[in-house]
């Protein structure tokens, strides 16, 4: 609804309060009347009209007048770009270059994701306040610099690509575990960015980024059957039942794997961030149990990522993996490289722990424990990690 509402009406604020508008007439009107019988119907509707309302009240001017009864013609309209999905028209329009990259992100999964501040200052690892304000100054250059909501051109999908793979992957890892909900997993969330990424790829089928990005996000979806237990703790990749994983979703993700290998052999573009970590994932699931990881491929395939992406995130992971090769000592000190950059982010305190657990240095491990739980949003994972601490010997 926001997304219609944004290529409608040309205003954000307007989109998003519409929107909110329309769902808090239905908490207050159905239960008395019922649900009507088209209620996506009846929510686009209302919220076209309180949109309309919204602008007469702003403006008593007859220009504003005069936008109103043109935007509350319900004739469709005509198609006017390569895009045709209103979700991801507005994720293309979200990501305008006059924005900083950041701020693209951001607003977008503000605007399409439907994430809460909270959640995406989360995933950019920044404090709450920061995040609103980077979405508040955001909305207000659009509107200061007069960008348009249009179907984007050709050239400007490109452009914008980056950005939009950004969102997409962000609103996926938001669902597959999600911060702080009852829930463990938004699989509304997982299923939208796959959706997107279906369509991303129906548009531009010969990049290898969204290629990979839509691998990496099947390949890692088939594990979510096995992702918690029925006590609604976190299973880890090593303790998962492997028997539980969706062989289907795997085969389609390993074919783009494939796909990816075949075009970078013949001379095409070299893989990019997306493709490298599809690539990890296949490696995980071709694997039939934890201890036939090819331990040394993911190694070099995370050495490759971090020339790309050399954050701390990647460089973490990166030891994780060298610990299985080289051995926990050997990892920790990768690891503790990084304290200073990740100290805020549990899973850098989970994995001291569990690298300080395996060298037999318990009491350090518990502290550590301490923390990543402490630090920890979701439930399954603050379960695991109490478990994990309650194990170590007294």
């Amino acid at each position: 609804m926001v997304a219609g509402l944004a290529r409608r009406f040309g205003d954000l604020d307007v989109a998003e309060e519409a929107t909110a508008e329309a769902f808090v007439a239905a908490v207050q009107r159905w239960p008395c009347e019922g649900v009507p019988p088209n209620p996506g119907g009846w929510l686009a509707t209302t919220a076209v009209r309180k949109a309309i309302d919204r602008l007469r009240r702003e403006s008593q001017r007859d220009a504003k007048h005069q936008e109103a009864r043109i935007v509350a013609d319900d004739t469709p309209a005509e198609p006017t770009g390569p895009i045709e999905d209103d979700r991801l028209r507005l994720l293309f329009t979200c990501c305008h270059p006059a924005l900083a990259t950041e701020a693209r992100v951001a607003l977008t999964l503000r605007l399409l994701g439907g994430l809460t501040v909270p959640e995406i200052a989360r995933a950019f690892l920044v404090q709450e306040t920061t995040m609103a304000r980077r979405i508040t100054r955001a909305k207000a250059k659009i509107k200061a610099a007069h960008i348009p909501y249009r179907v984007p051109s050709a050239g400007d999908i490109q452009e914008r690509l980056a950005g939009v793979l950004a969102v997409v992957y962000l609103v996926f890892n938001e669902g597959y575990l999600t911060g702080e909900d009852d829930n463990p997993v938004r699989v509304d969330l997982t299923d939208e960015a796959i959706r997107l990424g279906r369509l991303l790829r129906g548009l531009l089928p010969d990049n290898g980024e969204v290629a990979g990005l839509l691998a990496l996000m099947l390949l890692t979806d088939a594990r979510r059957p096995a992702r918690v237990s029925r006590t609604g703790e976190l299973v880890t990749l090593a303790e998962q039942d492997r028997g539980a994983w969706d062989r289907t979703l795997i085969a389609e993700g390993n074919a783009l794997v494939r796909e990816r290998i075949a075009a970078v052999a013949a001379g095409g573009d070299p893989p990019g961030r997306y493709q490298l970590q599809a690539a990890i994932n296949a490696v995980h699931t071709e694997a039939p149990s934890a201890r036939d990881t090819n331990w040394s491929t993911i190694v070099a395939l995370y050495g490759r990522l971090a020339l790309l992406d050399p954050s701390p995130i990647v460089r973490l992971n990166r030891a994780v993996a060298i610990a299985e090769v080289d051995g926990p000592g050997v990892g920790l000190a990768e690891v503790d490289r990084l304290a200073e950059a990740l100290d805020g982010y549990h899973a850098f305190h989970a994995t001291r722990a569990d690298l300080l657990r395996r060298l037999g240095r318990g009491g350090e491990s518990r502290t550590a424990y301490d923390r990543a739980i402490d630090l920890a949003g979701n439930p399954a994972e603050r379960a695991y990690l109490a478990r994990r601490r309650d194990q170590l010997a007294s």
